[in-house]
């Protein structure tokens, strides 16, 4: 079975990761280490970071 391409970019991602506070684990025992409901979390941010970008700013 083939497998599926990722949507988030690995940088995105360490981000995300900083963010939230698991960059430690995640660099010293990879993403299969981060609990599901951290990576719900992730998504969350992740599309938090990607409304910021395309949402205009007003002043």
């Amino acid at each position: 079975m083939a497998r599926r391409r990722g949507i988030m970019s690995d940088q995105l991602k360490m981000e995300v990761a900083k963010e939230l506070g698991f960059a430690d684990t995640v660099q010293s025992e990879g993403f299969g280490a981060v609990p599901s409901r951290l990576c719900g979390s992730m998504v969350r941010q992740a599309i938090e970071i990607a409304e910021r970008s395309i949402t205009p700013t007003t002043h």
